[in-house]
């Protein structure tokens, strides 16, 4: 009995460490191969204010898009973190966070309680569109949309301030 859970165990941390290893390959990191980009998925979200916003209202500028919700732990320090790179970046590199199926009072409530209204772009999702567009499985994701719409970097779970200044850089450079 102890040998047949010694190889369960064994095949679940193999599958785990596979699945780890596959899901942040999904959209690498490509910064040094720009003729083999994906685009940023296309979108119209509307705002806390209910004005449509869409992609291509940023055309030519870098992206950080991140998808979040009010459900997910990780997601209150990461948009506490995306508002002060937000600060530290300016005009140079817009952040956009996109709530994942919520209604509008319940997003609103949340970056409210948190201070960050009204500090970077927040966009609802009622449909979730923009998650699966970005073929999303964990949370939170973000996606670094370069000048040209590329996607250069996909990260799929929480950052911390320096990653996600790191990556923001890289934008620019």
């Amino acid at each position: 009995m102890n040998r047949v859970l010694a190889i369960i165990i064994g095949i679940l941390i193999v599958g785990g460490v596979g699945w780890l290893v596959i899901s942040n390959r999904i959209v690498p990191d490509k910064s040094n191969h720009k003729a083999q980009f994906e685009k940023a998925p296309d979108f119209a979200l509307r705002d806390y204010d209910g004005k449509t916003v869409r992609l291509v209202d940023f055309n030519g500028r870098p992206l950080v898009i991140n998808s979040w919700a009010a459900w997910c732990l990780f997601c209150r320090k990461e948009l506490v973190d995306f508002v002060a790179a937000q600060k530290e970046f300016e005009d140079k590199v817009v952040f956009i966070a996109v709530d994942r199926a919520e209604s509008r009072d319940i997003a609103k409530r949340y970056t409210d309680e948190l201070g960050v209204t009204g500090n970077m772009v927040f966009l609802l999702d009622p449909s979730d569109s923009f998650y699966q567009s970005i073929g999303g499985f964990s949370m939170p994701e973000t996606i670094f949309v370069n000048s040209d719409g590329n996607i250069v970097f996909h990260k799929r779970g929480p950052m911390d301030i320096n990653e996600i200044c790191e990556r923001a850089q890289q934008l620019l450079n």
